[in-house]
């Protein structure tokens, strides 16, 4: 029997890792999704028939640990299925945020479980030590994950907020939480369980405090991070309770979400020790104003104008068209301009939007082919013979002022260069900065219009001139 265990939790691990592989591409991230839970299924069937879960059953139902394991999938899978059919696309970053955080709440959950099983008595140390991790990462991750869902939601933390002297008190709690690993592993069962309750009220606070003073422009980042935390906290369990199949799956999250956290600080040209403990986001500056100018303002008539002369478009995107729903008739407007003659591309910056890879999952859902969905590096030597550059609610990656100003908070970030085009649409809802809320010069250059406006209404004006 544990031949077919082991063989059983091997054939998972290999749908995870082919899973994970075919969800590097678009057009095979279907597939990768569904082998992804092929192997979830295998590994769950394959825990239920381990022997230590077998040793559960009971006839008596209340102490019976399969109706738990049921109960819980079943309330789970149903709380999941209703509430992601009503998450639109603008609420995705949030709803990501928060299944970060559940997983970190599982392992969390999982780590407490296997203490109360051993009524507190030690193991040896490396397990305990993994044990002791477990609760660590999980609780930075479970809060962390609840702050940045109220953060993006608009639904909690709505106004910056500064800790004085953050990072001591972090590194205070951070300490605190070790000694509490130690007491645990090393002390008498009694002052054991005085560290267990230490380490998780100590890393619960942490993440919050850790979070709470990132700004909106560091949330695709923080995001990315705490998928990875989410992961590493499900390989420790993994080593805590001797599970094959969680320390794989652990791993592959958390190494690909540490890859991409690192991707994305070099895309904003940021460290990771600046992320953790220093952002720009939230607070408004008075860098990058311009000269004062006031923006110029044009119609979808005039706009339409000037598209149809043009043969080089590019679209750069942003959490705007999130907002507005937009995606759809950026596709109608696509397909006018190159019935017209002209080229169109998407210039997709790594932290557009509010979570890794927004733009692209918008973009596809209208069904808007991969190859037109360029970077920033693949672009930006083009962009100065484009005819019209459409920005459509970005802010911060199209803002000329990381190139040249220094005192903006975002001097040296890698931006597309919009402000290269002969022309540049503007589609905005009003005069407002982006979220993190860092004024643009780009509005008001010469090359430079804007179109006020919800961008989904916008676009399909245009649209509708074509047509007309």
């Amino acid at each position: 029997m544990n031949n077919i265990i082991m063989v059983s939790y091997m054939i998972a691990c290999i749908f995870f890792i082919r899973g994970i592989k075919l969800l590097g591409k678009a057009e095979t991230a279907r597939k990768g999704n569904f082998m992804s839970a092929v192997g979830m299924l295998i590994a769950t069937v394959t825990v239920m028939c381990e022997k230590d879960v077998l040793g559960s059953w009971n006839n008596d139902i209340l102490k019976n640990g399969y109706f738990y394991i049921i109960l819980a999938i079943a309330v789970g899978g149903i709380i999941g299925a209703i509430w992601s059919k009503k998450v639109e696309m603008t609420g995705m970053p949030e709803l990501v945020a928060l299944f970060n955080g559940f997983g970190g709440l599982s392992s969390l959950l999982v780590a407490i479980a296997q203490y109360m099983s051993t009524d507190g008595s030690k193991t040896d140390a490396f397990t305990d030590i993994t044990l002791g991790l477990t609760i660590a990462i999980g609780a930075v991750a479970f809060t962390g994950s609840i702050v940045a869902w109220g953060k993006l939601s608009g639904k909690l933390f709505k106004k910056q907020i500064t800790i004085p002297a953050k990072n001591l008190l972090n590194g205070i709690l951070v300490i605190a939480g070790i000694v509490g690993i130690v007491m645990y592993v090393f002390l008498d069962r009694e002052l054991g369980f005085y560290g267990i309750v230490l380490v998780t009220a100590t890393y619960l606070i942490a993440g919050l405090t850790l979070v709470v003073c990132i700004g909106g422009g560091d949330m695709p980042v923080i995001i990315s991070f705490l998928n990875a935390l989410s992961g590493l906290a499900a390989a420790f369990a993994g080593f805590a309770i001797n599970n094959t199949v969680l320390v794989v799956s652990g791993c592959l999250v958390g190494t690909s979400g540490l890859i991409l956290t690192l991707i994305m600080c070099k895309a904003m040209n940021r460290s990771f020790y600046n992320l953790l403990f220093g952002s720009f986001g939230g607070g408004s500056s008075s860098a990058g104003k311009g000269d004062g100018r006031e923006a110029k303002a044009i119609s979808t008539e005039d706009a339409y104008m000037i598209l149809e002369a043009a043969k080089n478009v590019v679209f750069i995107p942003g959490y705007g068209m999130a907002v507005a729903q937009a995606q759809h008739a950026v596709k109608e407007l696509t397909e006018k301009l190159e019935n017209n003659g002209a080229e169109v591309n998407f210039a997709i910056h790594p932290v557009a939007g509010r979570m890794p890879g927004h733009m692209n999952v918008l973009l596809a859902e209208a069904d808007i082919p991969y190859e037109k969905l360029k970077t920033a590096d693949e672009m930006n030597p083009q962009m100065a013979m484009t005819d019209v550059a459409i920005v459509i609610g970005a802010n911060d990656v199209v803002n000329p002022a990381a190139l040249d100003d220094t005192t903006s908070p975002i001097y040296g970030m890698p931006i597309i260069n919009a402000h290269q085009a002969r022309t540049v649409f503007v589609l905005k809802r009003g005069k407002g900065t982006g979220f993190s809320g860092i004024e643009n010069p780009l509005f008001t250059m010469d090359n430079t219009v804007m179109i006020y406006g919800d961008a989904k209404q916008t676009v399909s004006a245009i649209v509708s001139e074509f047509d007309d």
